[in-house]
């Protein structure tokens, strides 16, 4: 069983019970420059790649270098969606105006509803990080609702809940129940209901540009098939593959605690309930930082290049509170067969096992 241990000593207890402000009031001035040329240029280069895969993926047909390229164009459609995610958040640019268009637009290669995004995650997963009953991103299910599932929804629990199926977890839990068909607040319902329209116009449009691109080229249904798939379906399926692990490792892990209302705090949740993960060199020519969650949390408007740096304002200010490790593909498989339930009583990560021999123990007293 997994425990989540006790904060550092480091950390008083009037910090755990307080609002963020002592956190923010360490971080420098510094971080919060976000001159317009830095994320235009993000900007661009990201779309510039973007443009250049897909013209390869139009060119390269064989199944094993087409993979290869999706592969890439993973990571570079995950890029766009970062950059979307700090515009969204309003870190990119000082500009309102142009953090709603660089959002819009850079949105659409992952397929996302853009004022969806900003109330799902901006009102809701951020205001409330790891708090049951709020958080709705990889939310944890109790031993008792588990065992009160019919058996499909079992089933689906154990596929989304595993390595493998992060991103299955994230193309059903996130972007189809919470931005594409989810009905929002009614202030909410005509911004939402546009970037859903906007959405929908950007997939029909590029399968309708392929399928062309695909009867020029092959003359055959089989390559219509094949080349929408590599240029439209491919790209997002693999992206959500990408992002789902990625949020996954944010905010599940033995380490990490999630809280019932009476006892969250801002504090607890944004400093204790996700996570630093330093990456090797040279991947965040793609990711951009997001790994470096916990300052992103503490707030939002530190734009994605000054995340490191306030990290280190963060751990001098608060030593050895926050979790701050290296990225490793094999703790992430770890978790995953660690953290299936939660029981929000103790505090504690349940395996399926573990769960079903404490339910047999209390029945059987």
């Amino acid at each position: 069983m997994s425990v989540i241990p006790e904060a550092s000593a480091d950390v008083t207890s009037s910090d755990r019970k307080g609002s963020l402000k002592p956190v923010i009031d360490a971080l420098p001035d510094s971080v919060y420059d976000n001159p317009t040329w830095k994320g235009l240029a993000y900007f661009g280069r990201d779309t510039a790649i973007y443009v250049g895969l897909l013209v390869a993926l139009v060119y390269v047909t064989n199944v094993f270098y087409a993979l290869l390229i999706e592969a890439v164009m993973a990571l570079t459609v995950s890029g766009l969606f970062i950059v979307g995610h700090d515009a969204a958040h309003g870190a990119l640019f000082k500009s309102k105006k142009l953090n709603s268009w660089i959002g819009h637009l850079s949105f659409l290669p992952s397929w996302h509803v853009y004022e969806g995004w900003l109330l799902g995650h901006n009102r809701v997963h951020h205001a409330f990080t790891v708090r049951q009953g709020f958080d709705f991103v990889w939310h944890p299910a109790t031993a008792q609702e588990y065992a009160a599932m019919g058996w499909w929804r079992r089933v689906v629990h154990r596929v989304e809940w595993s390595w493998a199926g992060a991103g299955i977890y994230y193309i059903h839990q996130v972007w189809w129940k919470k931005m594409m068909v989810g009905r929002p607040p009614e202030r909410w319902v005509k911004s939402i209901r546009r970037d859903r329209w906007m959405v929908l116009g950007f997939i029909v449009g590029m399968l309708a540009l392929f399928s062309w691109i695909g009867s020029m080229r092959t003359g055959t249904v089989a390559g219509v098939v094949w080349i929408d798939l590599r240029c439209v379906v491919l790209p997002f399926f693999f992206f959500s593959c990408v992002i789902g692990t990625a949020v996954h490792v944010h905010h599940v892990g033995p380490d990490i605690r999630w809280w019932k209302k009476a006892e969250w705090t801002k504090f607890k949740a944004q400093m204790e309930g996700t996570t630093v993960l330093r990456l090797p060199k040279g991947a965040n020519f793609f990711f951009h930082w997001i790994m470096v969650h916990v300052p992103h949390h503490v707030d939002m408007r530190i734009p994605m290049y000054k995340l490191e740096e306030a990290t280190d304002a963060i751990e001098a200010a608060f030593p050895g509170t926050i979790i701050d490790k290296k990225w490793k593909m094999r703790e992430f498989m770890s978790n995953t067969r660690e953290c299936k339930l939660y029981d929000f009583e103790d505090g504690r990560w349940l395996t399926y096992a573990q769960a079903r021999r404490e339910r047999a123990l209390a029945n059987a007293h």
